[in-house]
């Protein structure tokens, strides 16, 4: 496994490393209770034999090790903005028995296949990331760059709650600004926008009544 630094959005990569410099080591347990969906993207990823996986902000790595446990003759790949979460990743992931992963310090709006010896990747997961990305429509916009032809990209995150008590959304958005986390009520208009101007399709779906946003991007194999 490798990690191999470059050049990032310094701003934005200094405030996530002195969020997570402390929070990486209990960060698994704490959101495992709250980022609903995760595990259902996992489940639903269908990675193909000795194909590539790429996730987007993956953090410690937790979702790599599912995937990785799933998926095993899938080739994996990990970026993150944050190179404290990237050390517990490395940990987690190096750990006899996982499958190898390349992970790599690199800002979400701004990387290549090519940075990790790739054309394209067959399937790009992004969990709960978009939230913290200020420039999130372009993050969407590199992960659809990055996609093989027949390629998917997974999200998931934070939806709008629009289905849950009002008082509920309320307390939540505003337990989630503390942490720099804002759900991005535009997400079904900018995906379905993408893939109407490319020639793609992309499947939503919602679940806990609105607490969590699915969505299935998938490239034209043309």
């Amino acid at each position: 496994m490798t990690a191999i630094d470059t050049g990032v959005n310094t701003t934005h990569a200094e405030r996530m490393d002195r969020m997570y410099r402390t929070q990486r080591h209990f960060y698994d347990l704490t959101r495992k209770y709250y980022l609903f969906g995760r595990d259902t993207l996992i489940r639903e990823l269908d990675a193909p034999t000795g194909g590539s996986v790429l996730e987007v902000g993956c953090g410690t790595g937790r979702n790599l090790a599912l995937i990785g446990r799933r998926f095993p003759q899938a080739r994996l790949f990990g970026l993150d903005i944050s190179a404290e979460m990237l050390v517990s990743a490395e940990a987690k992931l190096g750990r006899p028995g996982r499958t190898r992963t390349v992970l790599r310090v690199a800002d979400a709006t701004d990387f290549q296949p090519s940075e990790f010896g790739e054309t394209g990747f067959d399937r790009i997961v992004i969990s709960y990331a978009l939230s913290m990305i200020p420039d999130w429509e372009k993050a969407i916009d590199a992960a659809i760059s990055a996609l093989n032809p027949g390629g998917s990209l997974h999200i998931a995150d934070f939806g709008q709650q629009e289905r849950l008590p009002r008082l509920f959304q309320r307390g939540l958005q505003a337990w989630l600004k503390r942490f720099h986390v804002t759900p991005r009520k535009t997400m079904v208009t900018v995906l379905n926008g993408k893939a109407t101007q490319l020639g793609d399709t992309v499947e939503f779906r919602p679940i806990g009544r609105g607490y969590a946003w699915l969505f299935t991007y998938t490239r034209s194999s043309n």
